[in-house]
C-alpha cells in the first residue's frame, strides 16, 4: 500500500514526520483531504488542525497557524509559524 511522507514543520524546529495513509488540513478555501497519489498543489493553511492518520489507523493531531501545505509526489509538508501537537 501506497503511504504519504509527511512533515510537519513550524519556524523553529520540525513537529512531526514519518509515514502516513491520510492527511487532513484547513486551508483558506476550506477542508481538504491528501491520500498518495494526490495533485501536486500549494495551498495557504488556516489555523486550526493538521490530523494525520498513520498506515495503522492511528490518530495524530497537529495545530498549524500561518503557513501552507504544500503535496508534491506523495510527499505532503506542512510549513507554518507556530506548530505543535495536540
Amino acid at each position: 500500500m501506497a503511504a504519504l511522507n509527511v512533515s510537519v514543520v513550524s519556524a523553529d524546529r520540525e513537529v512531526w514526520s514519518g509515514e502516513a495513509a491520510m492527511v487532513v488540513a484547513r486551508t483558506v478555501e476550506g477542508e481538504i483531504g491528501i491520500l498518495p497519489g494526490h495533485e501536486p498543489m500549494l495551498a495557504i493553511l488556516a489555523g486550526g488542525e493538521v490530523r494525520v492518520t498513520l498506515p495503522g489507523g492511528e490518530k495524530i493531531t497537529a495545530s498549524a497557524e500561518d503557513g501552507f501545505l504544500s503535496v508534491h509526489a506523495d510527499a505532503v509538508q506542512v510549513v507554518a509559524s507556530r506548530a505543535e501537537l495536540a
